[in-house]
């Protein structure tokens, strides 16, 4: 069941390849539950979860743009958003967008086909550091049925991290043959692949950065793997400079260190504790740390890297999924006599079925459930009706304000601005992020008009158009209800009048 040693492979003058027919049924297996998890999330949103409106108008502004590199993203705050971002993924959509892909069909159905897709790094991690195919399936359906490993990835804002998600784990497993393996082949492999990842998303291309680094000082520390480090990293930088110096030509050197100061930073393990207490992620840390004293004890030390640098938990979570069947394994093969053993690959098998049946069931009751944490809906009907009102019927120099989520699909759909906007003025510096984003929050919050305005002149915004929801709506991705207070509030207002409503939005125009 397990492929061939490490020191097989150094011996022999080919190196294996990845994939073996005999990989078949256990890559499948997880391929196949991550399609089905695909199908429970489309059939139980009619939009997508979250919100990717920056993302695709990014994209939009790339192709008006000719697809040369725009300085700026408009219509995300008064001065419109920084193009800092890394370029890769949008100019992929912007070339979806001129094919004719929908705005809200490319969000729904690409993000979830392409975390399905890196489960196959997934599955070849698990399998070479835990040495067995049992191994690589185990790890690869923890990670597509951990609500908290995919919410980011399946959901729309996987336009840009789940392509990242995928080239990170490419690269990850890249490292792994270059610096375990001693296999030179997978240096180019390694370089593309980090390349992309640096080109797609920040925050992947640290744990990308990270993961390097564990596994040269955790396999190989010698000078020869240190050059091939280098190669990839240095390779990946100088092919990624045309880029850095056209945003940095445009914006400074400090629209990078702005945007790395929201977020948690790094160090964001600890931040998370602090913030919010002990979370599930911490399992994983416990597991590395058994690893230590073994022959695994390079994954405990991954593991427990991943958890200090992210305050964002998918990426202990992708990385615990390994080390908690690592720990598993080792388990069973340093504290079970032979007559156990040889019931271990029936009792694998049947442990494996049961959390495939049980995950997906966990997974199906909360896409569908009330109140969605993993993939809460921006928009409805009536929230789209509203933004194409906005497009036909309003001034294109109509400046607005949108009151919960839906705002952040608002500017793509509409082609309008919005002036309370967190959504990229991370690259504007934290001065800019933190008032926006406690603006927002408190007025999507507020019960009267009273309160909409106070948290408005926090950032000086002052819209002609303010569209209030008069349903059920999300702030952050947490439901509310909308009890109709606030819509009252506005309409008894001598300074609102109302332009458009329908069952769930009412649009109130400044007199």
């Amino acid at each position: 069941m397990t492929g061939p040693s490490p020191a097989k492979r150094l011996r022999t003058a080919t190196p294996d390849p990845p994939l073996s027919r005999a990989d078949a049924r256990w890559l499948g297996w997880p391929l196949a539950v991550g399609l089905l998890v695909t199908v429970l999330y489309v059939v139980t949103n009619d939009y997508p979860a979250y919100g990717a409106g920056l993302y695709t108008l990014t994209a939009d502004t790339v192709r008006a743009n000719g697809y040369a590199l725009p300085p700026t993203v408009p219509h995300y705050g008064p001065e419109g958003v920084p193009f800092a971002y890394p370029p890769l993924a949008f100019y992929g959509l912007a070339v979806l967008r001129d094919l004719g892909a929908n705005v809200f069909g490319t969000a729904l159905f690409l993000p979830p086909l392409v975390t399905v897709a890196a489960l196959v790094p997934v599955y070849l991690l698990g399998r070479d550091i835990v040495g067995d195919r049992r191994a690589g399936t185990a790890a690869a359906l923890l990670v597509v049925l951990n609500p908290q490993a995919i919410e980011w990835h399946v959901s729309a804002g996987g336009l840009v991290r789940a392509p990242a998600f995928l080239f990170a784990l490419s690269a990850a497993y890249a490292a792994l043959r270059t610096f375990r393996d001693g296999e030179r082949e997978w240096v180019p492999v390694g370089l593309l692949a980090v390349l992309c990842v640096g080109l797609t998303h920040p925050t992947y291309a640290i744990f990308t950065v990270a993961t390097y680094l564990v596994f040269w000082a955790g396999y190989d520390r010698s000078l020869l793997g240190l050059g091939r480090g280098a190669v990839v990293g240095v390779g990946a930088l100088v092919l990624a400079t045309p880029w850095l110096l056209t945003v940095i030509e445009f914006h400074g050197v400090g629209v990078f260190s702005g945007a790395a100061g929201t977020h948690g930073g790094l160090g964001g393990g600890f931040y998370r504790l602090r913030q919010w207490g002990p979370t599930w992620a911490v399992v994983p840390v416990f597991a590395g740390i058994g690893l230590l004293a073994t022959k695994r004890r390079v994954l405990g030390l991954w593991t427990g890297v991943v958890w200090i640098l992210f305050a964002q938990p998918r990426f202990a979570f992708v990385v615990g999924s390994i080390t908690v069947v690592a720990v598993v394994a080792t388990l069973v093969e340093d504290g079970y006599g032979t007559r156990a053993r040889a019931a271990v690959p029936r009792t694998v098998v049947a442990a494996l079925l049961v959390v495939s049946l049980v995950g997906l069931g966990g997974l199906g009751y909360e896409f569908a459930g009330p109140g969605d944490g993993t993939t809460p809906e921006f928009v409805d009907d009536a929230d789209v009706a509203a933004m194409e009102w906005a497009r036909e019927e309003t001034d294109p120099s109509a400046t607005f304000v949108v009151l919960g989520d839906a705002a952040e699909w608002f500017p793509v759909v509409a082609d309008r601005p919005i002036l309370v906007s967190p959504w990229g003025a991370e690259w504007r510096g934290p001065d800019t992020y933190g008032p926006h984003l406690d603006a927002f929050r408190a007025a999507s919050h507020c019960d009267t008009v009273r309160c909409v305005e106070q948290s408005m002149a926090a950032v000086d915004a002052d819209p002609e158009y303010v569209a209030v929801p008069r349903d059920g709506y999300t702030v952050r991705g947490n439901y509310r209800w909308a009890d109709g207070e606030l819509v009252g509030s506005f309409a008894d207002s001598p300074d609102y009048e109302r332009a458009f409503e329908n069952d769930g939005v009412v649009v109130f125009h400044a007199r």
